[in-house]
Parts: structure tokens; sequence; C-alpha cells
């Protein structure tokens, strides 16, 4: 496992699947943030769900996902809920 698997809330699934969209380093996720990282995932795995949102916004954070506050978790599922209405 490489460097994204040591952040929280990702395993060798996601960095798996991170590394397939070209996002291979932590500075790579933090520069392009949870919403475009996880859009991104959504391409190759249409089963990319909200709380793999929340999974990679947690690891931005270097946090568990569940401990995101409630703004976080807000935002997000307001960005999902819209992004799955198109």
């Amino acid at each position: 496992m490489g460097e994204l698997s040591k952040l929280p809330n990702i395993g060798k699934v996601v960095e798996g699947q991170l590394n397939e969209v070209g996002i291979n380093t932590v500075d790579d996720l933090i520069d392009i943030g949870s919403k475009e990282a996880w859009l991104k995932i959504k391409e190759i795995d249409d089963s990319a769900c909200i709380n793999r949102l929340m999974a990679l916004e947690g690891a931005i954070q270097n946090i568990r996902w569940h401990d995101l506050s409630e703004d976080d978790k807000n935002n997000l599922k307001e960005f999902y809920n819209n992004f799955n209405m198109d």
C-alpha cells in the first residue's frame, strides 16, 4: 500500500481508485479536493456513494469521516444530492 492508504478512511481499494484517476499523493488529494476526487472516482466506479465522498473529505482533514463537522457533512450531502439529481 502507498502513501494515500496511510490516511484515515482510505483502504487499498480506494487508494487504487485514486491512483487510477491520477491522484497519487496526499498533496494531490488535498489539491484536487474531496468533491473533484469523488467525481473522478464516480466516472470509473458508478457505485461510489456518499460514504466514499465523506471518506475522502475526512482523509483530507486527517480524521475519520464520522467526525466531520455537521457543516461539512451537510455541505457534502448537498453536493451529492445535487449531483444525483442531474
